[in-house]
């Protein structure tokens, strides 16, 4: 049997009272700040994801009208990794610039600058 967790993580599930991936994923998700970016790799590992792909299918699986800040996720080398023909790619850029993220000339943002460091 599924049941909701919270209204605040709308979007976390779990199956017999266990937090699934998706879960875990969301919840270090939603703790990147407005103005940084974290990797599907950095993501995975804070999550104990199966890996990045995992990741971005977590992403994907998001229901319209969610409030998770999906666009904060690129790939390792600070690229967009969604097609911009769909609209995705254009989208998070759109977000990100207007968080005050910047990008390159190859489309590229500045890890060093930008990537979300974890505070313990």
């Amino acid at each position: 049997m599924v049941q909701c967790l919270s209204l605040e993580f709308r979007l976390h599930w779990s199956y017999n009272g266990r937090v699934t991936a998706y879960e875990r994923i969301y919840k270090v998700v939603r703790r990147v700040p407005r103005g940084r970016v974290a990797t599907y790799g950095q993501i995975a590992e804070l999550a104990k994801a199966s890996g990045p792909r995992q990741v971005g299918y977590a992403l994907h699986s998001l229901p319209e009208g969610h409030d998770l800040p999906w666009h904060r996720i690129i790939n390792a080398r600070g690229e967009i990794s969604l097609d911009s023909g769909i609209g995705g790619g254009g989208l998070q850029r759109a977000l990100l610039e207007a968080e005050k993220v910047v990008f390159d000339k190859k489309g590229r943002v500045d890890l060093k600058r930008y990537q979300w460091k974890r505070s313990k």
